[in-house]
């Protein structure tokens, strides 16, 4: 027929290149527009900057201060701030300014690190608890409401003097923070990994991987991880937030460094009783809290709304 040998173009649709020249969504390319997204959030860009910031502080703060947070002078007792010392001094004339900046280094160093351990064994757990299901999730189940059912602050506090009893007073080591919250993390993280996997456990790239003789491990960390990735990022931001600020209660009550540490919850513990007398020694190290608390959960939030559409 006439026509037959007159070569065919592509095809092209409103402006849009060829099918066969226009790029396919991969894993990768999907990615990277996620993290694009994420990066171009002006509340992820707030949010970011205050956390970097603590962490400048935590790393260098002792170097930058321009007082020393320790030592006391007496010179000036509950000192309103002024142009020298612009968060004021404490009780015995020390540089509540040089001590906020300090004071992120005992949280920052607890905090990260609870929160991974947190993340890891929950993740862990729940991933066993989707997979398998059966006896595994119901025995796994009653032992994460169990310990759901006691206030973490509550949970924490009896741990913590469990394994300080017999030593004097109560101090306690990071390592032991890290370890108490960490563990207490792990029940909430758990539930979250479940509820990704059991959405995951029964899709066809699964039933794919059992097919070809992989193995429940393989298949559960190379199969199913990394699809559930974006609740377990959420869930660990959001942890992040919630380990700075145990952090900084625990100390308040007394689980955690001692005096003169200049840690924000142990600032704000000594000065409380003259807060009507001296504002400034409570509110800033109180603030100081808040603000890394609340960039902490801005970038949480963001990424959870970025994964979410």
């Amino acid at each position: 027929m006439i026509g037959d040998n007159v070569p065919r173009l592509p095809v092209v649709v409103d402006g849009a290149p060829p099918l066969a020249q226009q790029p396919l969504d991969t894993p990768q390319r999907i990615r990277r527009e996620t993290l694009r997204q994420i990066l171009r959030s002006r509340t992820f860009i707030v949010g970011a900057i205050v956390t970097l910031f603590w962490i400048v502080c935590a790393l260098f703060g002792s170097h930058i201060v321009p007082y020393d947070p320790i030592n006391d002078s007496f010179t000036a007792s509950y000192h309103a701030p002024t142009w020298a010392h612009p968060f004021g001094m404490d009780r015995v004339g020390r540089d509540i300014f040089s001590r906020v900046l300090v004071g992120a280094r005992s949280v920052m160093e607890v905090a990260p690190a609870a929160t991974l351990v947190g993340v890891s064994l929950g993740s862990i757990l729940g991933l066993l608890m989707g997979y398998f299901g059966s006896w595994i999730d119901n025995f796994v189940g009653r032992v994460v409401d169990a310990v759901l059912a006691v206030p973490f602050i509550v949970l924490a506090i009896l741990v913590l003097t469990a394994l300080s009893a017999g030593s004097e007073g109560i101090s306690v080591s990071p390592a032991k923070l890290i370890m108490v919250i960490g563990i207490a993390f792990t029940p909430i993280v758990a539930r979250t990994v479940r509820s990704a996997v059991l959405a995951e456990r029964d899709l066809d790239y699964v039933q794919a991987a059992k097919l070809r003789g992989e193995r429940p491990p393989y298949v559960m960390l190379v199969e199913i991880l990394p699809n559930v990735m974006g609740p377990i990022v959420v869930e660990a931001t959001v942890r992040l937030g919630y380990a700075v600020f145990a952090v900084a209660t625990l100390a308040f009550v007394g689980y955690g460094p001692q005096p003169p540490s200049p840690d924000w919850g142990l600032q704000i513990a000594d000065q409380y009783a003259d807060v009507t007398l001296a504002w400034w020694a409570v509110v800033f190290p109180a603030l100081a809290i808040a603000s890394l608390v609340v960039a902490i959960n801005l970038i949480a939030d963001t990424i959870q709304q970025v994964l979410d559409t």
